[in-house]
């Protein structure tokens, strides 16, 4: 997954200098009063990597046992928004773009004397709410650079099933950093955006009350201190 993204990364900052490249003898401006507009529309696709921060205790269980967890198979999730934007002033906009995250990931336990393994995949549907200042740089012929800040608030709507080893919040909320490129064609402008997402809130729950007649599965919530997500997504605005 890591060669992924940086291949993605790559290709992204390479379109970036072919189209300079390619411009520099180009003085025709596509679309050139579309920053001009107090307040515009879009939509966008894209795909996400979600993972968890998992913080352990040191907790030993009574037969000696200590469970330790990790994210190590991680699957690329799907997203899809709508945009508002509005211009601030030249270099700024701020942007909502509320859409739905579909994704998962799966934290695998492992303890650590006998090797024994246990598995859980973690699945989630998510209303999402981003904010974003969107803070852009000069435009060059048909490309214009920026970088965003902002926040983002997701809210997870898939069905909870008791007894699963760990219990995740349905809400929770991030800070986003990110950049991207305004690309203006003849008739909109396809932007590409990378945007890291960090989670505020301890999002793992402790009262398992569903495992009450199943203590051994208790083990493994009683083994962290906290659980923090965090996303990286790779997003195609379409305005």
């Amino acid at each position: 997954m890591k060669k992924c993204t940086i291949f993605i990364l790559i290709v992204i900052v390479a379109s970036c200098f072919g189209n300079i490249a390619a411009q520099d003898n180009d003085k025709i401006l596509n679309r050139p009063y579309a920053d001009m507009r107090r307040l515009h529309y879009g939509f966008s696709v894209g795909f996400h990597n979600q993972n968890l921060n998992l913080t352990h205790n040191g907790f030993v269980t009574e037969s000696g046992e200590a469970w330790f967890g990790e994210v190590a198979e991680l699957s690329p999730g799907f997203c899809v928004n709508i945009m508002a934007d509005l211009r601030l002033a030249e270099h700024f906009n701020l942007r909502l773009s509320p859409g739905m995250y579909f994704g998962s990931k799966t934290v695998t336990f492992r303890e650590a004397q006998s090797g024994k393994l246990e598995k859980q995949n973690l699945k989630n549907s998510s209303v999402v709410v981003p904010l974003d200042v969107k803070m852009s740089g000069n435009r060059y012929h048909n490309i214009r650079p920026y970088v965003t800040a902002g926040a983002l608030a997701a809210f997870d709507v898939a069905k909870r099933k008791d007894g699963e080893l760990l219990q995740l919040s349905q809400s929770d909320y991030y800070l986003t950093v990110g950049f991207g490129l305004d690309v203006y064609l003849p008739f909109f402008k396809f932007i590409p955006e990378v945007k890291f997402c960090f989670g505020l809130n301890d999002v793992l729950k402790k009262d398992r009350s569903d495992l009450v007649d199943d203590p051994v599965k208790q083990v493994f919530t009683q083994s962290l201190s906290k659980v923090k997500s965090n996303m990286v997504v790779f997003t195609f605005y379409f305005e």
